[in-house]
């Protein structure tokens, strides 16, 4: 990554903290452990922690446990480097110890991308049940530790119907039992389920977030999403090709905002209690792509009902109510200025 590539992403992290840094104010001084600690979220977390080291002599500790710790030393030497960042190779799935001083967790080990969860849905499940067990086994053994915060989904609550505007942390729906495409939610909404047994059984305090869709620096291109698709198109100089009529709706929460409002519900959330993670600002894929057009000279067109086989239109956006009333949390950077960050880093990395 380029030192001016370094620089905006450090701006960013200074935005998302302007005026609310004492928010996170019970993580000085303390050990987080991040599983999954080398991929997008957790990338933006540990910028958001060097942040809050450098700038407000936060002392935090910071562990990034993943398989892929050697990538991610050669990629992004300017964190993987630091004295206060320690790298720790394992696969989550098989954590039988961390760090004694660890205080606070992020579990966020898992990918999303639905390539994998079609093609190997077994290990997309396995993984997820197997690696939040062995984490809720893990956190159990730190004398220090304080809290958990896993990292969900919000396909636990299946398809959001068209009469929800907003998908609430209420929503009782499900995936659909037996499809292949069920594989990732199923297996979260069990992960959730596992970490509400062992709070119940074993005290463990856990918070759940449930994340939606995110967009960013560090966001690697060719996975399987609009956004990417998109971004990807436009800087190769392609048309925007757009699957359907582009009438699928989504929202767009930016990566350094998603990392705070993480950090947040990791101090501040109610145990045993999950929150939704996204932005509010929904838009269609149509717009979507016409917004990424107009970073770009010439503009490139955008090509609605590329591929040609009708696509299911589909909702989701979610309800931030509980968010705003119990964290304080509110999305900073419309996704107008979200995109233009992102392919002002992608220019420059």
């Amino acid at each position: 990554m380029t030192p001016r590539a370094i620089d905006l992403v450090r701006q960013d992290c200074r935005d998302a903290l302007q005026g609310r840094e004492g928010l996170l104010s019970e993580l000085k001084g303390s050990r987080l452990l991040v599983t999954g600690g080398t991929g997008f979220m957790g990338t933006w977390l540990a910028e958001l922690v060097a942040c809050l080291n450098d700038e407000h002599g936060y002392g935090v500790g910071l562990t990034l446990l993943s398989r892929s710790t050697d990538r991610f030393s050669m990629e992004l030497p300017h964190l993987a480097g630091r004295p206060d960042v320690a790298l720790l190779k394992a696969d989550v799935r098989h954590v039988v110890e961390i760090p004694q001083d660890t205080r606070f967790v992020v579990h966020a080990a898992a990918s999303p991308d639905n390539r994998a969860h079609a093609t190997e849905p077994v290990e997309t499940m396995e993984l997820i049940a197997n690696g939040t067990s062995a984490v809720l086994r893990a956190v159990g053994r730190c004398s220090s530790f304080s809290r958990l915060l896993n990292l969900s989904s919000a396909l636990v609550s299946g398809r959001q119907g068209p009469e929800h505007p907003a998908l609430s942390e209420a929503a009782a729906e499900a995936p659909p039992v037996g499809e292949v495409g069920s594989a990732y939610g199923e297996a979260k909404r069990y992960a959730e389920t596992l970490c509400g047994a062992a709070r119940s059984q074993y005290k463990v305090p856990v918070v759940t977030a449930r994340p939606f869709a995110f967009v960013g620096p560090f966001m690697q291109l060719d996975r399987p999403w609009a956004v990417t698709d998109f971004l990807r198109d436009a800087m190769t100089g392609q048309a925007i090709r757009v699957l359907g009529d582009g009438q699928t709706v989504r929202s767009y929460l930016y990566g350094s905002e998603a990392a705070f409002w993480l950090l947040r519900t990791l101090v501040a959330g109610v145990p045993g209690r999950a929150y939704n993670v996204g932005s509010p600002e929904a838009v269609t894929l149509e717009s979507l792509a016409q917004l990424i057009a107009a970073q770009f000279s010439p503009r490139p067109e955008v090509r609605l009902n590329a591929g040609g086989a009708a696509v299911q239109k589909t909702r989701l956006v979610p309800d931030l109510g509980r968010a705003r009333r119990e964290l304080g949390l509110e999305a900073r950077i419309d996704l107008a200025s979200a995109i233009q960050r992102t392919v002002a880093w992608h220019r420059v990395r």
